[in-house]
């Protein structure tokens, strides 16, 4: 096709910043179509970004013969219906992260993308680790680690430490589903340096039980929980800890440490984006540069437009390593609820 047009359901801050101007900054591009919830939030996006045609529901959106591509912007709860609708109409699918709600939607979704394998289907990959990423990759390709032993995750905010603050809508099981924090995207990031895990246990908790609805000015259950620590055993002997926490104030700044017989890497958000790494003999951790033309950088939208086109293949990220982070997330759920452990398969 010459001009690729782009249909957006739910154009919310990350399409603002990202995908709009990026997929116009792609040649022969077109965001043809806009639908919010809300039928003046739609007029607005329209007429902010110039785009020509609105619509009352998504589904118009999905059902327009002059739509070949649909973003999905919105929260979790539409993600799997309006996946399975355009791939169903024919359209390429990119949609964000926090697949679906639970890993039966997830699958569902990548059931759809394999009967439709002409089409493209992306998620929105988890920006951690992005320019670190092929440096790390080769550090433990190369054996740096030795034997993988030991990994953490942690990472702390203050977002949802305030009691009297109203529900956010990642605090409403009603559409978010599962999806805790950023336990699934950061576990998405993991899973790109390490295997995945054959085991969970973990507890979550929500400090704030109940918190007033911004839309009805009722109070409601908190259906997701603001802490969470999981336990995790890897293929081959090596247990990881995640300590994950949107309560606490002061709390240490998102970081993944691989500790390994040889060697240890770790992978600190802030200061942005920076590598700390040390072997057996030597004194202490040091930084490690990466190398500009190993940095890899946010080109979500150009993947997505050269796939379309048939110029590459989506790797960052597909509907099968979707799945897969969606699993683990439904098995912490699972195991904070039943206060047992689960497997996961490999």
């Amino acid at each position: 096709m010459s001009t690729i047009r782009v249909g957006i359901v739910g154009l919310g801050t990350n399409c603002r910043e990202h995908h709009v101007p990026k997929l116009r900054a792609c040649a022969d591009v077109e965001i043809t179509g806009v639908v919010n919830r809300r039928p003046e939030s739609t007029a607005a996006a329209a007429q902010e970004f110039g785009i020509p045609k609105t619509y009352e529901r998504w589904e118009q959106l999905v059902a327009d013969a002059e739509i070949d591509a649909v973003v999905i912007g919105t929260w979790p709860y539409l993600h799997c219906p309006i996946t399975l609708a355009a791939l169903s109409a024919g359209k390429h699918v990119m949609t964000e992260a926090r697949m679906a709600m639970n890993a039966a939607e997830a699958r569902k979704m990548h059931e759809a993308s394999q009967d439709h394998p002409e089409l493209v289907a992306q998620i929105v990959p988890s920006p951690i680790g992005f320019k670190v990423d092929r440096v790390v990759k080769e550090m433990i390709a190369d054996g740096y680690l030795g034997q993988l032993r030991e990994v953490a995750v942690i990472g702390c905010t203050d977002g949802f430490a305030d009691a009297d603050a109203p529900l956010h809508w990642r605090q409403s099981a009603e559409y978010s589903g599962l999806n805790m924090l950023f336990l699934g995207i950061v576990h998405e990031a993991l899973m790109r340096w390490v295997p995945e895990p054959v085991r969970v246990f973990a507890q979550t908790h929500a400090f704030t039980s109940d918190r007033t609805d911004p839309a009805t000015g009722q109070s409601v259950r908190v259906g997701i929980p603001d802490s969470i620590q999981a336990l995790t055993l890897l293929p081959e002997g090596a247990r990881a800890v995640y300590h994950i926490s949107g309560a606490i104030r002061f709390g240490p700044a998102l970081q993944i440490h691989l500790y390994g017989s040889e060697g240890t890497i770790k992978y600190l958000s802030d200061p942005a984006d920076q590598l700390l790494a040390a072997r057996k003999g030597e004194p202490q951790l040091q930084k490690v540069d990466i190398p500009q033309d190993k940095a890899y950088s946010w080109r979500v939208e150009q993947d997505f437009i050269a796939a379309i086109r048939g110029e590459t293949k989506i790797e960052l990220t597909d509907f099968a390593t979707g799945v897969r982070y969606m699993e683990f997330t439904e098995a912490v759920a699972r195991s904070a609820e039943t206060g047992q452990a689960v497997e996961l398969q490999c």
